[in-house]
Formats: structure tokens, sequence, C-alpha cells
């Protein structure tokens, strides 16, 4: 990964009663003048207390600092559902979380014409998402560090930025199920 990735923090809420599929996404600026960090992400899941439900998710264009709806996951249950980006296009979490073969330690979803992979890292803890096209086989595309709760995203992943979010979010919500 390069100083040209994009770095986001997850920060979930203290309060006890939040629903766990409710986080902020913050992009921080290393070695910027300003270490504040800026808010760009918005996972919202009202606490129902049921496994189905709607999370809205809000992206903040930083041209204009306005809250976008970047699209919504709506959860039939605690492992199904689909995600809508950009409002638009539906996904099913099996298209999102798809494995090559059954006993296929990855996940795999598609943006465009690329296959991209998500797999769990040596420690266990951590995700690595890779490319798994011809042409970038085994680049790193993004890497979740489950300590820090720090998503590192490489620049040329910035144009599918979203489905790499809303991947790593469902892979984390699913991990914490004991479900990869």
């Amino acid at each position: 990964m390069a100083a040209t990735d994009l770095v986001l923090r997850f920060v979930y809420s203290s309060n006890p009663n939040a629903d766990p599929r409710t986080v902020n996404i913050l992009q921080l600026t290393e070695g910027s003048d300003s270490d504040s960090p800026i808010e760009l992400y918005k996972f919202h899941h009202p606490n129902t207390g049921l496994a189905t439900g709607v999370t809205s998710i809000q992206r903040k264009n930083m041209e204009t600092q306005i809250w976008e709806n970047a699209g919504q996951i709506e959860w039939t249950s605690n492992t199904n559902g689909a995600v809508y980006f950009g409002g638009v296009e539906r996904v099913s979490f099996r298209e999102l979380r798809k494995a090559k073969k059954p006993s296929s330690k990855s996940r795999r979803f598609r943006v465009n014409n690329s296959e991209y992979k998500w797999k769990v890292a040596e420690n266990g803890a951590d995700l690595i998402c890779v490319s798994d096209n011809l042409t970038n086989r085994g680049k790193t595309i993004a890497l979740w560090t489950q300590e820090m709760l720090i998503l590192r995203v490489a620049e040329r992943a910035e144009g599918f930025l979203d489905r790499v979010v809303v991947t790593c979010f469902l892979n984390l919500w699913f991990k914490r199920l004991n479900l990869w």
C-alpha cells in the first residue's frame, strides 16, 4: 500500500443501544497540516431489535460538503439481503460475497467487468482485498486492520470506493457472526 492510499477509520457507536450495523467512517488525512478526520460515510441502521430492516448509506460530497445517498442495505435476515448502490443497482449479499468453491476462504465481488476478492489475513483478524483480473492478479486494493479499525484503500480503487467500503462492511458483519 502507498502514501496515496485513502485511509478510513470505522467508528462504531459507544451507545450500548445502537445497532452494530451503525457506523461512521472517517477519512484520515495522513501527513497533512490538519490532523482532524473528515466524515466520509454514515451507515445508519435503526435499532428495532430485529435482524431485518434497512441500513442507509450516506457519503459526503467533498466538493459541496453535502451528504448524499450512496445506497442502502436491505436485510431480510442477519445473513441475507441486498445492497442498492446509489439507490439504483441491486446486488444480493450472495453476489457481493461469492465463494469460488464451497471450501473457499475468499469472498469475491465484481465491479464492471473486473473481479476482486476479500480474504482473511494470516493473523485471522485482518482482511485483504486483491484484484483477481489477469492483468492485476494479486495486487492489493484494500487492507482492513482490525486492531485499529482502519481500511486502507489504494488510489486505483477510488473509482469504486462505495463497493469496496460496503463489501468490507458486509464481510466484517459476517466475520463477527463467525460466518466467513
